[in-house]
């Protein structure tokens, strides 16, 4: 049986791959708490002893707007941090698979970016993943697995901020000219399984199906919360430019990735980011019956 240790326990992504771990696979998740990635010294002495096959890093700093006044923390966490857990991996001979994100890229791509793509970061939070993905990199047999706009029922997330807005609120605006790709965190779960079974390394790409921009997927959940039920009349959702939103870093304008190489592992693609949204909202409804 396959052991895999899994840091930032406490996330979505990694209490997704808890809840769809394969039968062979014995998945570890420790969350702060129990593991610092930060800490060099409790790193290499907690892979020490659990001697897992693989260690999945979920850990990250994904406050963007708040690591241009934070770079150090974020640095800590997504560029050092990294470089604690592969010197460990490479010390127990553990494989690596790290969780990256679009946000390597500067946006000003017309197609959706393949894995060998060259990065090009435009904020803090960027730069410090992109120096993640270099230490992980650096061993031999690891893979760098980039994802984008991640949600599900746990954690905060763009999607359960829209639901609680678009109650609270008569009006939201949305920006409409970010676009790039949801991804449910379930789908996210199966496709690093698959990676990692599958026994490849290098860069790889997942999403969801489907190109949005931020002010069509606020659209889509608007519908959806309305069509089943969860909520009577949202607020009218109205679409702005970037330029007239107030963030303190910069977004890539365009941010699809090409998902080919990931679709080839597990045999097909992934499911369209408006199907993996009904679905959620749907558990959501039968959660509240």
């Amino acid at each position: 049986m396959t052991k895999a240790l899994i840091t930032g326990g406490g996330g979505q992504v990694a209490l997704a791959l808890v809840r769809r771990c394969p039968a062979s696979v014995q998945a570890i998740a420790c969350q702060r708490a129990s593991l610092d990635i930060t800490d060099e010294t409790a790193v290499a002495l907690v892979i020490a002893q659990q001697r897992p096959d693989v260690v999945i890093n979920c850990a990250a700093y994904t406050a963007v707007d708040r690591a241009e006044n934070e770079p150090d923390l974020a640095r800590a966490i997504n560029d050092r941090g990294v470089a604690n857990i592969a010197a460990a991996c490479s010390s127990t001979n553990a494989r690596l698979i790290h969780i990256s994100t679009d946000f390597v890229f500067d946006g000003k791509s017309s197609i959706p970016y393949r894995p060998e793509a060259p990065t090009n970061p435009i904020s803090v939070y960027g730069r410090t993943k992109r120096d993640g993905e270099g230490h992980a990199l650096a061993l031999a047999d690891s893979v760098v697995l980039r994802t984008s706009w991640v949600y599900s029922a746990d954690s905060a997330n763009f999607v359960k901020t829209m639901l609680r807005l678009l109650k609270e609120r008569d009006r939201l605006m949305v920006v409409d000219d970010q676009v790039g790709s949801p991804t449910h965190a379930q789908g996210l779960a199966d496709a690093i399984w698959a990676i990692l079974l599958a026994d490849v390394s290098g860069i790889y790409h997942y999403t969801d199906a489907g190109v949005c921009s931020w002010y069509d997927f606020a659209c889509a959940i608007a519908h959806e919360a309305k069509s089943f039920g969860l909520i009577e009349e949202p607020a009218s959702v109205v679409p702005i430019p970037s330029s007239t939103y107030s963030q303190s870093a910069r977004r890539p304008a365009f941010s699809v990735l090409d998902k080919q190489s990931t679709w080839d592992i597990l045999g097909r693609a992934s499911r369209h980011w408006q199907d993996e949204l009904r679905t959620v909202i749907q558990n959501w409804k039968d959660q509240k019956s």
